[in-house]
Protein backbone atom coordinates (compact mmCIF):
# COMPACT_ATOMS: atom_id res chain seq x y z
CA UNK A 1 0.00 0.00 0.00
CA UNK A 2 1.19 3.29 -0.71
CA UNK A 3 1.48 5.88 2.06
CA UNK A 4 1.90 9.44 0.52
CA UNK A 5 -1.43 10.67 -1.28
CA UNK A 6 -0.77 13.72 -2.63
CA UNK A 7 1.42 16.87 -2.49
CA UNK A 8 -1.28 19.90 -1.34
CA UNK A 9 0.13 23.04 -1.88
CA UNK A 10 0.12 26.27 0.68
CA UNK A 11 -1.26 29.43 -0.63
CA UNK A 12 0.05 32.43 2.15
CA UNK A 13 -2.45 35.07 1.74
CA UNK A 14 -2.40 38.78 3.47
CA UNK A 15 -6.51 38.38 3.24
CA UNK A 16 -7.67 35.11 3.90
CA UNK A 17 -11.27 36.16 2.90
CA UNK A 18 -10.84 38.21 -0.45
CA UNK A 19 -8.59 35.32 -1.24
CA UNK A 20 -11.45 32.72 -0.45
CA UNK A 21 -13.65 34.88 -2.47
CA UNK A 22 -11.49 34.45 -5.52
CA UNK A 23 -11.44 30.73 -4.73
CA UNK A 24 -14.55 29.86 -4.39
CA UNK A 25 -17.13 32.44 -6.03
CA UNK A 26 -14.82 33.08 -9.10
CA UNK A 27 -12.98 29.78 -9.37
CA UNK A 28 -15.08 27.13 -8.38
CA UNK A 29 -13.48 25.63 -5.40
CA UNK A 30 -15.16 24.35 -2.33
CA UNK A 31 -14.08 25.26 1.04
CA UNK A 32 -13.63 21.91 2.68
CA UNK A 33 -12.47 22.59 6.09
CA UNK A 34 -11.83 26.12 7.92
CA UNK A 35 -11.19 27.78 11.26
CA UNK A 36 -9.75 31.31 11.87
CA UNK A 37 -6.68 32.32 9.55
CA UNK A 38 -7.06 29.15 7.74
CA UNK A 39 -8.83 26.93 4.84
CA UNK A 40 -8.73 23.83 2.84
CA UNK A 41 -10.09 24.09 -0.13
CA UNK A 42 -10.77 21.44 -3.28
CA UNK A 43 -12.21 20.91 -6.97
CA UNK A 44 -11.87 18.28 -9.00
CA UNK A 45 -9.82 16.03 -6.62
CA UNK A 46 -6.83 19.05 -6.38
CA UNK A 47 -6.60 20.51 -2.60
CA UNK A 48 -5.14 23.81 -1.93
CA UNK A 49 -4.15 25.08 1.52
CA UNK A 50 -4.58 28.54 2.51
CA UNK A 51 -3.13 30.18 5.57
CA UNK A 52 -3.70 33.85 6.31
CA UNK A 53 0.21 35.17 7.38
CA UNK A 54 1.16 37.88 8.98
CA UNK A 55 1.36 38.78 13.12
CA UNK A 56 -0.44 36.76 15.52
CA UNK A 57 -1.07 33.89 13.45
CA UNK A 58 0.07 30.91 15.29
CA UNK A 59 1.06 28.52 12.52
CA UNK A 60 3.68 30.46 11.44
CA UNK A 61 6.36 30.50 14.49
CA UNK A 62 8.96 33.18 13.48
CA UNK A 63 10.17 32.71 10.17
CA UNK A 64 9.17 28.86 9.15
CA UNK A 65 6.21 28.60 6.78
CA UNK A 66 4.26 25.67 5.78
CA UNK A 67 5.53 25.22 2.29
CA UNK A 68 5.41 22.16 1.60
CA UNK A 69 2.27 19.37 2.66
CA UNK A 70 2.43 15.51 1.72
CA UNK A 71 -1.13 14.11 2.49
CA UNK A 72 0.02 10.47 4.17
CA UNK A 73 -2.59 7.76 5.29
CA UNK A 74 -0.01 6.64 7.84
CA UNK A 75 1.84 9.62 9.41
CA UNK A 76 3.34 7.27 12.28
CA UNK A 77 3.89 4.39 10.13
CA UNK A 78 6.06 7.12 7.85
CA UNK A 79 7.36 8.54 10.85
CA UNK A 80 9.08 4.72 11.96
CA UNK A 81 10.25 4.53 8.58
CA UNK A 82 12.05 7.70 8.52
CA UNK A 83 13.30 7.74 11.68
CA UNK A 84 16.83 6.23 11.54
CA UNK A 85 16.93 8.54 8.79
CA UNK A 86 16.19 11.89 10.74
CA UNK A 87 18.76 10.96 13.57
CA UNK A 88 21.12 12.90 12.13
CA UNK A 89 18.99 15.75 12.03
CA UNK A 90 19.13 18.65 14.87
CA UNK A 91 16.29 18.06 17.26
CA UNK A 92 14.90 21.58 16.88
CA UNK A 93 15.00 20.95 12.67
CA UNK A 94 12.23 17.84 13.24
CA UNK A 95 8.39 17.81 15.04
CA UNK A 96 6.15 15.12 15.94
CA UNK A 97 4.38 12.94 14.84
CA UNK A 98 2.00 15.28 17.42
CA UNK A 99 -2.03 15.94 16.82
CA UNK A 100 -2.78 19.30 16.23
CA UNK A 101 -5.87 21.30 17.18
CA UNK A 102 -6.76 21.95 13.18
CA UNK A 103 -7.44 18.04 12.78
CA UNK A 104 -3.98 16.79 11.40
CA UNK A 105 -1.36 14.66 12.83
CA UNK A 106 1.86 16.00 11.06
CA UNK A 107 5.72 15.01 11.30
CA UNK A 108 7.09 18.52 10.47
CA UNK A 109 10.74 18.75 9.06
CA UNK A 110 12.97 22.23 8.80
CA UNK A 111 13.77 22.36 4.72
CA UNK A 112 17.27 24.14 3.44
CA UNK A 113 14.62 26.62 2.36
CA UNK A 114 13.67 27.78 5.95
CA UNK A 115 10.25 26.49 5.49
CA UNK A 116 8.56 23.17 6.31
CA UNK A 117 8.18 20.02 5.11
CA UNK A 118 5.07 18.04 6.28
CA UNK A 119 3.98 15.21 6.42
CA UNK A 120 -0.05 14.88 7.76
CA UNK A 121 -2.58 12.65 8.15
CA UNK A 122 -6.32 13.72 8.53
CA UNK A 123 -7.65 13.27 12.21
CA UNK A 124 -11.51 12.60 11.24
CA UNK A 125 -13.03 15.33 9.64
CA UNK A 126 -9.80 17.98 9.08
CA UNK A 127 -7.85 18.71 6.21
Amino acid sequence: MTNIIQSTAFMHVPDLEAALALMVDRLGFRIDFRMDGYAYVSRDGAGLRMLETGPGNPFQPGTRRFAYYFDCRDVDALHAELKPRLHGLPAQDVHGPADKSYGQRELLILAPDGNLIVFGQAMGGGA
